[in-house]
């Protein structure tokens, strides 16, 4: 079924419709909610929280073309309220498995790379996680983020270029690690 016509059926009440369209997106809203808290067990509640608060509120969603905009804000906004509740750690090494597609030898790497990220300035974080690890076109990671197209941009080269020097400079090509 097009998924247009599931968001309009999900605005009308439909639970069915809403349920396809979390289950569409699951994948993708897992890994941005695990990249901001760090663990699967909190990544999992991030989504259920998540969920919740956007049934309760998928009548206020304006324009259907947004709808995952509109979902990853409220991820973001419960991921964040978790974060709040507990202090910062650093993920385990067999958590990030779970991130990475492939061999167990990328695990390295990708503990580097995710313990770098939570070291950038909350808005460099936000832009390379909403426009790398979401997929999301600059224009909507502009709307999520609530600033011009071109402060994302920005966002992105200083962030690249501080997980550059974070990651030790030329043993890794930023493009490589963070696409």
């Amino acid at each position: 079924m097009d998924e247009l016509k599931l968001i309009r059926k999900a605005i009308k009440g439909n639970e069915k419709a809403f349920e396809k369209l979390l289950e569409i997106h699951s994948d993708r809203l897992y890994r941005t909610a695990y990249l901001y808290v760090g663990n699967r067990q909190d990544a999992l509640d991030v989504l259920q929280e998540m969920a919740y608060r956007a049934f309760l509120a998928i009548r206020q969603l304006r324009d259907e073309r947004y709808f995952l905009t509109w979902l990853t804000k409220i991820l973001i906004n419960c991921a964040y309220d978790v974060i709040k509740k507990r202090k910062k750690e650093v993920p385990a090494a067999e958590n990030i498995i779970e991130l990475i597609p492939g061999k167990r030898e990328k695990c390295d790497e990708a503990l580097d790379l995710i313990e770098a990220i939570n070291r950038l300035n909350e808005q460099y974080r936000n832009a390379i996680i909403l426009f790398y690890y979401q997929d999301l076109p600059l224009i909507e990671v502009a709307k999520l983020m609530n600033i011009p197209v071109n402060t994302v941009k920005t966002y992105l080269s200083r962030g690249k270029s501080q997980l550059k020097k974070l990651l030790g400079g030329d043993e890794y090509n930023g493009k490589e690690t963070i696409s």
